[in-house]
């Protein structure tokens, strides 16, 4: 089981639509921890670690910069450093 610490929670609850434009997946915090713990949503240090963690998992990243990778509808700005990736 994954923890979720708040900050993490309420950055998926409040930009859930960059991900899921056709409807929000959860309306309030527990929703959204509930959300992230099935999908297995991924919380990572750095910038760098969402590379690595697209590298490992196959994903096709050629030519793409970091900047790119970043903008990628899967991966959410915590605000603090760290990114989720959640895939939908």
């Amino acid at each position: 089981m994954h923890d979720y610490d708040d900050a993490v929670v309420m950055c998926f609850l409040k930009h859930q639509g960059q991900l899921f434009p056709e409807e929000d997946v959860a309306s309030n915090l527990e929703d959204a921890e509930a959300f992230l713990e099935e999908c297995m949503a991924v919380v990572v240090d750095s910038a760098e670690e969402v590379r690595d963690y697209f590298e490992e998992a196959g994903i096709d990243m050629e030519g793409a910069d970091l900047d790119e990778i970043l903008e990628a509808d899967e991966v959410f700005d915590v605000g603090d450093g760290r990114y989720l990736i959640v895939e939908g």
